[in-house]
């Protein structure tokens, strides 16, 4: 446990009293987008890919383990950005099942937009396109857990990035009318990404779907597109 002790002083010496007041205000702490009990040393993402970078070669599944399980936000987002550093220098194939299956034996701690956001897509998400596992995606959008949800449509950023969009579609249709604004925000983002890859398939389905969409899903969608057509959707004039 010393590392994770050490790691967790590294962080504490990067704190920002004024930030860790701000953070849960930010953040929305209670509102859904972080837990009630989520506890905040105020370490800005630089430094925590700072501290991330200096000790992931360090670090085993039972110190990331620990630093998961901690109730201070800063603790598991360096983890998890450790993680993702483990996962990218490794080439060896088993290495990389033993993270995948560490990483989804962990996703009760993956539980908020900014670990979601930070993690998904760059390990989970490379590693199913890699390896044709759609299946662990599809596994997750269809569970009623939202944060899995979340990561499944946000996991298929990769393929959004190697100009695959089938996966995506399926999910944001699949959780298009989901009650919670955190998954319309995701599906967004998402649809905004496949349209700067590739305008048309935006467009078509926005064809399709766009009267259907929550209003935060829209919004997201079509931030990217040029006036007057990102008005012309808002206003319903398409």
């Amino acid at each position: 446990m010393n590392i994770v002790n050490e790691i967790k002083e590294a962080l504490a010496v990067l704190s920002i009293p004024e930030k860790a007041k701000f953070f849960p205000k930010f953040f929305k702490t209670g509102k859904g987008e972080y837990g009630e009990g989520d506890l905040f040393l105020g370490v800005t993402v630089p430094d925590q890919r700072s501290v991330a970078k200096e000790y992931y070669s360090q670090t085993s599944f039972t110190d990331l383990s620990a630093l998961l399980s901690s109730e201070y936000h800063e603790h598991r987002l360096t983890a998890l950005l450790m993680l993702v550093l483990q996962f990218e220098k490794t080439k060896d194939e088993n290495v990389k099942s033993e993270i995948i299956a560490f990483y989804l034996d962990h996703l009760k701690y993956v539980n908020n937009w900014d670990l979601v956001d930070s993690s998904c897509y760059k390990i989970l998400g490379r590693y199913c396109f890699e390896y044709q596992k759609e299946e662990v995606l599809r596994k997750l959008s269809a569970s009623e857990e939202m944060w899995y949800k979340r990561i499944a449509v946000v996991g298929t950023m990769h393929y959004i990035k190697k100009g695959f969009f089938n996966l995506t579609k399926e999910f944001v249709t699949q959780n298009l009318n989901h009650t919670h604004d955190l998954m319309h925000k995701a599906n967004g983002w998402m649809l905004r990404e496949m349209g700067q890859k590739n305008k048309q398939e935006l467009i078509l389905y926005l064809s399709i779907y766009y009267k259907q969409m929550p209003r935060t899903c829209l919004r997201y969608a079509i931030e990217k597109l040029d006036e007057p057509l990102r008005q012309d959707y808002l206003k319903g004039r398409v």
